[in-house]
């Protein structure tokens, strides 16, 4: 293993000592996984910061180029820039929160929060933001802010394509915490609706967006073993189900 032509302990070993031998390879393969994911971060932000670097590089080039047209591409491609490292970043935060035993939080104060911030946001459309029962003992096994980053994520979107309303729903099924969020707008076309979690996709370029909301959404939902999927909403547009694991909780 020190010359690096194994990777775990294989082999026969007495009794005694096998539950050792397993909880070393169990280290050693948890920081095999660490060392993947920074390689994949680190070739991912670099892959994304590929593109603006390129565009302003081809500018500073450009002979005889005009000087406000030059700073607003420059602030342009830097707010791209920025999000990209914002997100690689809250991907590789939220990678190690996701491995922390006993993380808990409640996720009523959460959508009420984001329930008051979107009713202000979208004030001008009189939008109806309406939150289902919520038991106030159902909590997420997670850090609160990655559920606000993903909670956050799709009201937004909800908000943006809804004509009248926004319903949100959660409840606890099985081992997991299920989030509902449904719209009455126009609805996504099943063709379209894995393409919109992929990073950079937006569903309509007339909408203001990077394309990373339902991304981010999508990959910390997973990176705590869960996940989201959309569907035809029975509002008419579309449902959003965010599934995530569920803290234990007391029955009384």
């Amino acid at each position: 293993m020190h010359s690096g032509q194994a990777q775990r302990l294989d082999g026969e070993f007495p009794i005694e000592v096998k539950p050792l031998i397993d909880d070393f390879n169990q280290v050693l393969a948890q920081n095999a996984d660490v060392v993947t994911r920074a390689r994949t971060h680190a070739g991912n932000l670099a892959h994304a910061l590929k593109t603006p670097l390129s565009v302003l590089a081809n500018a500073a080039q450009r002979p005889g180029s005009d000087i406000a047209a030059l700073a607003h591409l420059v602030g342009e491609q830097v707010e791209i820039a920025r999000k990209q490292v914002n997100y690689h970043l809250t991907r590789a935060q939220s990678a190690a929160a996701s491995r922390l035993h006993g993380t808990k939080t409640e996720v009523l104060p959460v959508v009420l929060g984001l329930v008051r911030v979107m009713q202000r946001i979208h004030a001008e459309r009189a939008l109806c933001v309406q939150l289902g029962p919520v038991a106030a003992e159902v909590a997420f096994r997670g850090e609160a802010q990655d559920l606000q980053e993903m909670l956050g994520n799709l009201l937004d979107n909800a908000c943006k394509w809804a004509e009248h309303r926004v319903d949100v729903n959660a409840h606890v099924q099985g081992h997991g915490l299920v989030i509902t969020i449904d719209d009455d707008g126009s609805g996504l076309a099943p063709a379209q609706r894995e393409v919109v979690l992929q990073r950079g996709v937006r569903a309509d370029e007339q909408v203001p967006g990077s394309g990373l909301g339902l991304a981010i959404v999508d990959d910390l939902a997973r990176l705590y073993g869960g996940s989201v999927a959309l569907s035809d909403s029975p509002a008419g547009g579309l449902r959003a189900v965010l599934t995530l694991p569920v803290a234990h909780h007391r029955v009384v």
